[in-house]
């Protein structure tokens, strides 16, 4: 293209951006996990408040972390026990892995951690018998439903008002993500998780490898019953675990790709590691002459002391 064409083309372009959209602000139902989770995720809703998203957060009466000092619309369903009662079910489990800190996770979460869990995966029974929180969430027109996966009512929720779903986590179990996803994750080449395996396995190791994945197959199905009644109960048609994670639009993985055995990713699943991590402030000059000057003496006398040692 020469150079006397392109004035020319100038009042197109700028016919064509002013002809152009501006972007748009969407309607978000975010539905947390309590605890950790939340103070994960939390950081990522505010942000997404400030850039003029609108924001209802529903959650329990009865949390730890959920609802306080929001600058976003909380909306609140009462709850069939109290805080006293989930400190204690919390507590036990905690003890337990104090006093038998050997047992391995599976054990962990169907002994001592069965009445937290219990108290986790009735929320979803608690919001939807709230009918003024249903009905208000079915008026509300959302554009998308942001979920922690661990408890399933955010998957439930979406199913039920037919909203795209994004998850946000670390973890995501039970192969859950592979099927979900419909990502390939061969047995023979990528270990499951708590297994203890490398990626480059005997074929001793790859046989125990599929006897893992049919025993967590196992556990998931017994250990996720509560959540896919519930599922079965709000939804009025039997459901599984399948059925709640193949509808999610994007995973949004708070990992990072260089800390995962190597494995195929699918386009939705984007690696989000780092993202909680606090923004680095520039270090004081001062200060950094100083750290040099100490690693410098550090070094003299790491080196000084192999030379006393080699004579």
């Amino acid at each position: 293209m020469t150079p006397a064409v392109l004035p020319a083309l100038l009042p197109v372009c700028a016919c064509l951006l002013l002809a152009s959209g501006s972007a748009q602000a969407g309607k978000l139902l975010v539905v947390p996990m309590d605890g950790s989770h939340w103070l994960s995720m939390r950081s990522v809703v505010e942000k997404l408040f400030q850039r003029g998203h609108e924001v209802v957060v529903v959650v329990p009466e009865v949390s730890w972390q959920l609802g306080r000092s929001l600058n976003f619309t909380v909306k609140t369903y009462s709850t069939p026990h109290s805080l006293q009662d989930l400190d204690r079910e919390f507590k036990v489990f905690l003890d337990t892995q104090w006093e038998t800190p050997e047992q391995t996770m599976f054990s962990a979460l169907t002994g001592s951690a069965k009445g937290f869990y219990d108290i986790m995966f009735s929320h979803c029974r608690s919001l939807f018998n709230d009918k003024k929180v249903v009905e208000f969430l079915k008026e509300s027109s959302f554009d998308a439903v942001f979920l922690d996966p661990f408890d399933v009512c955010g998957l439930i929720v979406a199913k039920y008002f037919s909203l795209p779903a994004v998850i946000f986590s670390r973890v995501i179990f039970c192969y859950n993500l592979e099927e979900g996803a419909q990502c390939p994750s061969p047995l023979s080449y990528v270990p499951r998780l708590a297994s203890g395996l490398p990626d480059t396995m005997t074929f001793r190791e790859r046989v125990w490898n599929h006897i893992s994945h049919l025993d967590e197959l196992l556990f998931c199905t017994y250990f996720f019953k509560r959540a896919t009644d519930a599922a079965s109960e709000i939804l009025q048609t039997p459901v599984t675990m399948y059925d709640l994670f193949s509808q999610v639009s994007i995973w949004l993985l708070r990992s990072d790709f260089v800390f995962e055995f190597p494995r195929p990713v699918m386009p939705n699943m984007v690696y989000v590691g780092g993202i909680n991590c606090h923004q680095r402030k520039p270090l004081p000059e001062v200060q950094f002459l100083s750290l040099a000057q100490t690693f410098f003496a550090q070094l003299v006398f790491l080196i000084y002391v192999g030379h006393i040692t080699d004579l």
